[in-house]
């Protein structure tokens, strides 16, 4: 039996790729509300971060978010982003 490749993908901060499950996905649905995706299945545009309170910070220093998703990203957005994924790590 041949095993089986793992998906990688590009964290938007630094910019190395590593597996797709030591990343979050933050996703953009439709109506243009963010949110944390911990299955990477939702629907929409998505983007992958480095699961650590360092690289989260930085992008929201340079406003990464917002490049890559195509939609301005406040302050409190950012605050709900971080709430959510700190959750995903209990």
């Amino acid at each position: 039996m041949k095993k089986r490749k793992t998906p990688l993908r590009k964290c938007i901060v630094t910019g190395e790729m590593k597996a797709k499950k030591e990343l979050v996905r933050i996703v953009r649905d439709p109506e243009g509300y963010l949110s944390v995706d911990p299955t990477g299945k939702k629907n929409g545009r998505g983007a992958y971060m480095t699961n650590s309170s360092e690289c989260f910070s930085e992008a929201r220093k340079k406003n990464l978010l917002a490049r890559h998703l195509k939609v301005s990203v406040d302050e409190e957005t950012y605050e709900r982003l971080e709430a959510e994924r700190l959750q995903l790590r209990v």
